[in-house]
């Protein structure tokens, strides 16, 4: 039998909101029948432990808290991501930006629906800073943010009430002088901060050849860096959103924690068979707790693409969902 939520009245909070889940939706574990909640675990073990450390749905990883007042503190995320500059590199270079924002929507809802106890807020998750293989007038192997385009889709957030995401591929800039080239940006209430580690390369290396890594610590200088832009500037609470999908990209990866700030999702984006995506999510982001889980989909290169209900399976259930 199912049970129908009360819908929560839609989240208007610095400029974005989350999407009311329809009347009749029922809560998350609803959608599982008796034995998918008895075979989940094993499923999403990948040959590891196959007892669950939170509940079905629960997004904080074992033991984490988060006391910010930020947008994953009751919600979740699901964005789409990539450039108006390129195709090739995500959803937001195939579509104009008034259908892409329509896809979204209705993919927010999706999830809105599937666990309405958690209302989906749509997001916008834009490349500001590109690696490339040329090393560029500053020798950084980027391309600087473009601020026509950033703008562009700040008002664009703003006007469909969407969080935006500034996501940064670093080259051989550090985390540091990549975040301080969004850093005006940041001070909008709508936007947040990503940092893409594969591309993060030394002297000698060139991104999308060398595979990259950052040190945990440099990550940590950013989202205490942010978390002092709140304060200083009396924002609301911000969040730094970390991708990885291999081991080794990130070293002393513990030195990474939250803040009373800054929340801090571990981003699995790897792309490939379900079940091998599902292993290295439990590995890189069960097995190795920061905060919160997120979960990245490649609609032309995962085999089969994972529905909703597959995803929030994952434990912990992505706080964030993004598709590529």
């Amino acid at each position: 039998m199912q049970t129908a939520v009360q819908a929560k009245e839609p989240l208007l909070i610095n400029g974005y909101s989350a999407m009311k889940p329809d009347k009749d939706a029922s809560k998350l574990s609803d959608h599982y029948s008796d034995q998918e909640k008895k075979e989940i675990p094993h499923h999403e073990a990948g040959g590891g432990d196959p007892e669950r450390t939170v509940p079905l749905g629960d997004v904080l990883l074992k033991g984490k808290e988060d006391n910010t007042n930020g947008p994953l503190k009751d919600n979740r995320l699901v964005a789409f991501y990539g450039t108006p500059l390129s195709e090739n590199m995500g959803i937001l270079g195939r579509y104009s930006p008034d259908e892409m924002m329509k896809k979204l929507k209705e993919k927010t809802q999706e999830y809105s629906n599937l666990d309405p106890e958690r209302p989906a807020i749509p997001t916008i998750e834009l490349i500001a800073t590109v690696a490339q293989r040329s090393p560029g007038p500053q020798g950084l192997y980027i391309t600087p943010p473009n601020d026509d385009v950033i703008r562009e889709y700040i008002q664009l957030a703003q006007e469909e009430e969407a969080l935006l995401l500034l996501d940064i591929q670093l080259g051989r800039a550090s985390v540091m002088e990549a975040v301080k080239k969004i850093e005006p940006y940041l001070k909008e209430p709508n936007v947040h901060l990503a940092i893409d580690t594969e591309y993060s390369v030394g002297e000698g290396q060139i991104p999308g050849k060398d595979l990259g890594q950052v040190d945990g610590a440099n990550i940590q200088k950013a989202v205490d860096y942010v978390d002092q832009m709140v304060q200083e500037n009396n924002l609301s609470d911000k969040m730094v959103l970390v991708h990885q999908f291999g081991n080794g990209i990130i070293q002393n990866k513990d030195k990474i924690h939250a803040t009373d700030h800054v929340e801090v999702p571990l981003n699995y984006d790897g792309f490939g068979d379900a079940a091998i995506k599902k292993s290295a999510y439990g590995r890189l982001v069960r097995e190795q707790p920061i905060q919160y889980g997120g979960f990245k989909l490649f609609t032309k290169n995962d085999t089969p693409l994972m529905t909703p209900k597959q995803v929030l399976a994952l434990e912990p259930a992505p706080a964030i969902v993004n598709y590529q």
